[in-house]
């Protein structure tokens, strides 16, 4: 475990933390200077056939091996070890309902890009910035479902944990100790997707991809909009006011002059 060189100390000491400061810094770059170009810079008007199909299976997709992310790197193994969720069982979770989330996403990206590459509007309105993004995203989805399938062993054939390796590594992130020996220890195949994820992270705030960090909280607690039938009146009479909606909270001059 304490097998490691200098290449090491910049991959897994050094990069995460440069990656943080890229995120973080380009996000509030990009809030502050592009907040117009804030957007998915939605395409669904040139093409929606494809886009009903690709997008659910993309999003919900990515919730759950979130999810799935969450759980493998920030709960310990002693915590499932506690609570009586064997290696074996929690395997087979990960191999079961994390395997069918990340080839949905797979399905789903994959046809983002065939569509995105197919249409002509919609290509047109994909800068260099978001197909360097979408190399590193499907990439990084490739090779993570490689390490749940392929990473669990080593060369030698003895069994690779990553709850063990990786999940130690992410952990020590957070309190500036990272445990750069943790993380040599994984398989090639995850170090592959932690590296491929962390570049993934660095162009974030540079693509269409930064529109995750933006919830529509206000609108939930916008105020309704009141829709209200055009002013009718008798076919004989004239009251000289044009067609239109009643005005709202506005001083009706017609009618106060009539009075």
């Amino acid at each position: 475990m304490n097998d490691y060189g200098p290449l090491d100390i910049v991959l897994w000491g050094v990069l995460p933390y440069l990656m943080m400061v890229v995120l973080i810094g380009g996000t509030i770059w990009r809030y502050k200077f592009d907040q117009f170009g804030w957007t998915t810079r939605s395409s669904q008007l040139y093409e929606g056939s494809l886009l009903r199909i690709a997008s659910p299976l993309f999003h919900f997709g990515i919730l759950v091996v979130i999810g799935g992310h969450a759980m493998g790197l920030l709960i310990p193994k002693r915590w499932t070890d506690a609570i009586g969720i064997s290696q074996h069982n929690y395997h087979l979770v990960a191999w079961g309902l994390g395997g069918i989330a990340g080839f949905c996403t797979l399905i789903g990206v994959l046809l983002l890009v065939w569509r995105r590459r197919s249409t002509g509007p919609v290509f047109s309105a994909t800068t260099n910035n978001d197909k360097l993004m979408y190399i590193f995203l499907v990439g990084a989805i490739v090779m993570g479902l490689l390490a749940t399938f392929l990473g669990a062993t080593y060369r030698d054939g003895s069994e690779h944990n990553y709850r063990e390796t990786v999940s130690i590594w992410f952990r020590s992130l957070f309190v500036f100790q990272p445990n750069v020996a943790a993380m040599a220890a994984a398989t090639l195949l995850f170090k592959i997707h932690v590296l491929v994820g962390m570049l993934l992270f660095m162009v974030w705030p540079f693509t269409r991809l930064v529109h995750a960090f933006s919830a529509p909280l206000k609108y939930i607690f916008r105020p309704y909009i009141v829709y209200r039938s055009a002013d009718r009146r008798p076919s004989g009479g004239s009251s000289g006011r044009k067609p239109g909606w009643e005005p709202i909270g506005t001083p009706d001059k017609d009618r106060s002059s009539r009075t």
